[in-house]
């Protein structure tokens, strides 16, 4: 990427939607780095709870969702606690939005999931910002998740419908916004007419459309 102003591209994507295979290419393409699992990797680093936490909790609610339906709470972003809840999922989240908010501030890159729009959304003086949501209809969902996962219809539409209900009750549990609701991106795409390269190069002319020199 020529331009030297700040890029931040944040990817939700529904499962079998295409759109972390999207955000990998993008990253090869611009020149700028990729955080999906590395994630939970920097953030165990930072933080010095074990790893296996993390992806214990990556991207799933907490274990009072009801709780937070009812009543509409949702935790705070603050500073992480290094007393007894330490691992709590809402400690969890702290620790990772910290490290989300800090790869974001230094450098150019796209971040996949974890809530990191809504994240980022809030920094009031972070530029670049560009909130990408990909989604598909199920008939080609199902089908890119049988040929990339390697099985059989009946077992995508499961997996499909277990993954998505996790990302949205993570992202409810912890922003109190709905998931899908396209409102809350800049970007919205539907890949069910497009192959992955033409999503790539959707993307690249909305960048070029934000100002940036690619």
């Amino acid at each position: 990427m020529k331009d030297k102003k700040k890029l931040v591209l944040t990817i939700n994507r529904e499962y079998g939607s295409g759109g972390r295979i999207v955000g990998k290419r993008l990253s090869q393409e611009l020149g700028i780095n990729f955080y999906d699992e590395e994630i939970l990797r920097l953030t165990a680093e930072k933080s010095a709870v074990g790893e296996q936490y993390f992806r214990l909790a990556d991207e799933k609610a907490g274990n009072n969702l009801l709780y937070r339906i009812v009543s509409g709470m949702k935790p705070s972003m603050g500073t992480p606690s290094i007393g007894d809840r330490l691992t709590t999922p809402e400690n969890l989240f702290k620790f990772q939005s910290a490290v989300i908010r800090q790869l974001a501030a230094e450098e150019s890159c796209i971040i996949v999931g974890r809530a990191a729009d809504y994240i980022l959304y809030q920094e009031e003086d972070l530029e670049g910002l560009i909130r990408i949501f990909v989604y598909a209809d199920d008939v080609r969902r199902v089908e890119r998740v049988m040929e990339v996962d390697c099985i059989d219809e009946v077992r995508a539409k499961k997996r499909i419908k277990k993954i998505d209900k996790e990302r949205k009750d993570f992202y409810f549990y912890f922003t109190g916004e709905d998931w899908q609701n396209v409102k809350n991106y800049d970007l919205p795409i539907n890949t069910t007419n497009f192959d992955l390269d033409e999503t790539v190069e959707l993307i690249k002319e909305y960048i070029r459309l934000k100002g940036y020199e690619l």
